[in-house]
């Protein structure tokens, strides 16, 4: 933390001294958080018999239009045979179209069609009021903090995918 920086807590815990104890309730804090972001959109998503990496795939496919099968495999971390049966769901269902490439034949470009866009749109609202409203009940300090606390969690090889999605998308 930098110097001349308040470096207290709730309760007055000086932030750069936490307990064992401390940190667990971070780590509770972060599961129950995650199941309660997560929520609005996996009961969306259970009407159509889809889950999360559903979801992960038409998040991403949004944020990056045209983007490669083999940068979202790079991004999402999973293996080729599980996104591909997530993509052959999603573009048999048709929200997400496959193209192939300009000037790689090989590559497939991955584009959210009309339907798809209005799905990721549906998950996206329901995630974005949940956090808009939990920004301002924390309030603005809370929220480059939260920001900051992410990113630092984030191993340096994530972090830098992060940052190019997040410079990519202003």
């Amino acid at each position: 933390m930098a110097e001349g920086r308040a470096a207290q807590g709730y309760g007055g815990e000086s932030l750069l001294f936490l307990t064992d104890e401390q940190l667990r309730q971070g780590i509770e804090a972060m599961f129950f958080a995650y199941r309660g972001f997560t929520a609005d959109p996996d009961r969306i998503l259970a009407d159509m018999a889809y889950g999360r990496a559903h979801h992960r795939a038409v998040h991403f496919i949004s944020r990056a239009p045209g983007t490669t099968v083999n940068n979202l495999l790079n991004i999402l971390g999973v293996t080729k045979q599980s996104l591909n049966r997530v993509l052959r769901t999603l573009i048999q269902d048709g929200l997400v179209e496959s193209r192939v490439g300009k000037t790689d034949k090989r590559e497939r470009h991955l584009h959210l069609t009309e339907k798809g866009a209005e799905l990721e749109r549906t998950l996206s609202d329901a995630q974005r009021e949940r956090m808009r409203a939990a920004y301002r009940e924390a309030g603005p300090e809370a929220v480059s903090g939260f920001r900051q606390v992410l990113e630092a969690m984030m191993d340096a090889d994530l972090r830098r995918k992060y940052v190019r999605l997040k410079e990519a998308g202003q």
